[in-house]
């Protein structure tokens, strides 16, 4: 690949305008060609590639084998996730075409760790509820009782970057810290964290918060056997990948009320509406009109990642990556590479 930056063309898919401000603000330093088209990427719009080394996309785009292929016949070099997440891409095609795959694994922990907070305190202490009333001159706290988050019981599936952020926080509310993950992380257990069988934790957790990836072993982690594992009441928190909750499970749950309260800021079939302004639309989606629908629900559209400080990181890494494969050089962030 030519590695003169400014001839290094990348197609950027599902951009919005913070997008193209912060690429465009942190491609000075870089000065690569930058191509925007708000549309996903999916077999729908893969033809739109044309003379560009670099495709950079985002999570709702659909990196299937079919766009691989067309991906590269069009001499498309390099998959660019300005995430953490991929499991919205067939790693292995992408390998046998020899494209390389990159991602963001670390943009700001805290960002998305600090959104998991205000989705419990939220839901806890009905702050968006009390905003509505007073603004209608309604001052009476009938139906806003909350609890002391201090002393609760904290289940945190996933003690990666965000896990670990995460985890730090609620111990600085007081909180007992459980953990299930396939490793435990030294730092943490001198924290106070503990680390348990994933049933254990489901068992003892007042608030359970998911911050593990999306595989074949994750998904629907949350499904009818786990909920009823679950304490009477318990709070749900997902800020990592929709799929991770059976969303019919959930209903359910809710409905029994063996689910309290449910935090969500990503949704299983959420590329069909996130990132979009359906106002004047009528949504076909039940399940998530049927969530929306419960007082004790509080779903927001995948925004936990977005700072200020977090989209600057993004944007750095993203080009970053992309310039050091262009020189074949080894990536700065080693777990940035997925091919």
């Amino acid at each position: 690949m030519n590695t003169t930056n400014d001839s290094i063309k990348i197609s950027f898919f599902s951009t919005k305008p913070y997008d193209k401000d912060f690429f465009n603000d942190a491609n000075k330093a870089f000065n690569f060609q930058l191509e925007f088209f708000e549309t996903h990427l999916g077999p729908h719009s893969v033809n739109v590639v044309n003379n560009t080394q670099v495709v950079c996309v985002f999570v709702n785009d659909k990196i299937t084998t079919e766009v691989i292929e067309v991906l590269a016949t069009k001499g498309v070099k390099i998959i660019a996730l300005r995430c953490a997440g991929f499991n919205n891409v067939e790693i292995a095609a992408c390998k046998e075409k020899g494209i390389k795959v990159c991602r963001v694994p670390a943009y700001s922990p805290e960002a998305v760790a600090e959104h998991a907070l205000a989705l419990i305190m939220t839901l806890n202490r009905k702050t968006n509820k009390a905003y509505n009333r007073v603004r209608e001159q309604n001052f009476s706290l009938n139906g806003l009782l909350g609890f002391n988050v201090h002393n609760k019981t904290v289940g945190v599936i996933g003690t990666g970057n965000i896990g670990h952020a995460f985890c730090k926080i609620m111990l600085g509310l007081g909180c007992k810290v459980m953990a299930f993950d396939l490793i435990a992380n030294k730092d943490l257990e001198a924290m106070g964290v503990t680390y348990h069988p994933l049933v254990e934790l489901l068992q003892n957790a007042d608030i359970l918060s998911l911050h593990c990836p999306l595989n074949e072993q994750t998904k629907h982690l949350i499904n009818v056997t786990t909920i009823a594992l679950m304490k009477k009441g318990v709070m749900i928190i997902n800020t990592s990948r929709g799929a991770l909750i059976d969303t019919h499970a959930v209903i359910v749950g809710l409905k029994k009320a063996q689910i309290g309260y449910l935090g969500i800021d990503v949704y299983e079939q959420e590329d069909k509406l996130f990132f979009k302004d359906l106002s004047s639309d009528i949504i076909q989606d039940d399940d998530i009109q049927r969530l929306m629908s419960f007082p004790n629900v509080l779903v927001t559209a995948h925004q936990a990642f977005f700072t200020k400080e977090a989209l600057e990181e993004i944007a750095h890494v993203t080009l970053t990556n992309i310039l050091e494969l262009s020189a074949a050089k080894p990536l700065s962030i080693k777990a940035a590479l997925l091919v």
